[in-house]
């Protein structure tokens, strides 16, 4: 690992900072964990179990600015204004700012942004140079099609325009897909290596998808799927993150090529890894963990995790968050060790079969 690290820009402890920190080693393995997940992503048996979000490494561009630069009020790239929500602790748009009034005019009010005046070279250099080359790297490319549809208008108003203007929303996901193409095609370029993406695009409430599965065949599903057939030519993977109860898409999603999802916990993971554990990596979290008082207690919530969820296939665990780092490093221990004692037997059996 490079030495030499420049600091990242962004706020100290902001979310975009932590991800551009560079990740503990994690010491000796079998294999690095960069194999180790890839074999998760791709069907394959891995050696352990990995952790979401700490077996990988962020590629965070600071020149990216689907948000303001560095996470503060301002505008984006496409011309609309962002507010920091401190309960939140996020970003949302200024209440009561639209950058497109008429989705049939959208091109005139919100012009595509011009990548080639992103300074994409100099930037990469301060993020490569962080870059622990034993992890997958991911890019995250946030505000997808319909995020930057309703995030331009109006909520109700780009929900509407689904039915009364099908065509102009069409032409506006078809110009907002190229983009992401075109964008991607810079962040593969000047950040490399890049292993996988996550695809970003909220697609539900708590308590059901936006859409009916007919209409998101029909709106969504098209664009978001060429922007996922880009990402598998490119040799990528895909993971999606889609905020809301969203779990009536599966089907559609698996249909698309997604590789992995991290769905909110309030989807059904035990029907989710039940039926289609072994055609998509599902991130699952550890149910109690983040209460467990102590290190034995993490010990034991970890051995009935893997033993109830690795069976079903590609399961990843979600990361585990504890107010004691002693109990979260010893649950850490427990989920390497004990499910690479299942995973062995499993590589046992396969071999014993063939």
């Amino acid at each position: 690992m490079n030495n030499n690290i420049p600091p990242s820009m962004q706020p100290e402890g902001s979310f975009p900072w932590m991800l551009q920190q560079v990740p503990k080693s994690f010491g000796p393995r079998p294999i690095t964990p960069k194999e180790n997940q890839r074999r998760l992503y791709a069907g394959e048996t891995p050696m352990w179990m990995p952790i979401w979000l700490k077996d990988n490494q962020y590629c965070w561009p600071d020149v990216v600015l689907e948000h303001p630069k560095y996470e503060v009020d301002g505008f984006d790239w496409w011309g609309t204004e962002w507010v920091w929500v401190e309960v939140a602790q996020g970003m949302m748009v200024k209440p009561g700012f639209v950058t497109v009034h008429d989705i049939t005019n959208w091109r005139a009010e919100m012009p595509v942004p011009d990548l080639s005046k992103v300074d994409f070279e100099g930037d990469s250099k301060l993020q490569v140079a962080r870059y622990d080359n034993d992890r997958l790297h991911v890019f995250h490319l946030t505000e997808g099609l319909f995020e930057r549809l309703h995030e331009c208008m109006p909520f109700e108003e780009a929900l509407m325009s689904f039915y009364e203007e099908p065509e102009a929303v069409q032409d506006f996901m078809t110009a907002v897909a190229d983009f992401k193409i075109e964008l991607l095609k810079k962040v593969f370029h000047h950040y490399s290596p890049i292993d996988y993406v996550i695809y970003g695009d909220d697609w539900g409430t708590q308590r059901a998808g936006f859409f009916s599965n007919d209409m998101f065949r029909e709106a969504i599903m098209p664009q978001t799927k060429r922007i996922w057939d880009f990402i598998h030519s490119q040799g990528k993977f895909i993971e999606l993150h889609s905020c809301g109860l969203t779990q009536q898409y599966i089907n559609e999603i698996i249909e698309m090529g997604c590789d992995a999802w991290t769905p909110q916990d309030i989807n059904d993971f035990d029907m989710l890894t039940e039926k289609y554990g072994n055609q998509i990596t599902i991130t699952v979290p550890i149910p109690g963990i983040d209460t467990a008082a102590t290190v034995d207690e993490a010990r034991s919530l970890v051995r009935a995790f893997v033993d109830k969820y690795a069976p079903r296939g590609r399961v990843m665990a979600m990361f585990i968050m504890n107010p004691d780092p002693v109990v979260a490093e010893a649950a850490e221990d427990e989920l390497y060790n004990y499910s690479s004692a299942f995973y062995a037997k499993v590589r046992e059996e396969q071999m014993a079969a063939v």
